[in-house]
């Protein structure tokens, strides 16, 4: 069962998705090894710089999972993917049904 199944069921739950954007100016990236390696190489090549123009800083960052909390307009709304304080089109993988029930049962045994 995922959002699709709880809506079915008749479950009062509201649940949706969203990309918070690329935002370098937090250790978030720190946490990851592989990202963490790549901020490195940008780093020492300068790129990094540019990146910064094209990247969120922190309160843009939290503008999308603000919006999804708070914001009335999205009262009620639930299943869909959010970008930019829109809804959005998620890729073929978040709407990979199969994909979805293996993240969900994953999910439900991570806190048994």
């Amino acid at each position: 069962m995922c959002i699709t199944g709880l809506k079915e069921d008749g479950t009062n739950i509201i649940a949706n998705s969203l990309h918070p954007g690329a935002t370098l100016s937090t250790d978030i990236y720190t946490h990851n090894s592989i990202l963490a390696a790549a901020l490195k190489i940008l780093r020492s090549s300068g790129i990094e710089n540019i990146l910064k123009l094209l990247a969120k800083n922190v309160q843009q960052g939290a503008s999308t999972t603000c919006y999804v909390a708070l914001h009335p307009q999205v009262n009620g709304i639930s299943g869909k993917y959010f970008v930019d304080n829109n809804i959005a089109e998620p890729s073929s993988h978040g709407k990979d049904m199969d994909l979805a029930k293996k993240l969900w049962d994953f999910s439900i045994n991570l806190t048994k």
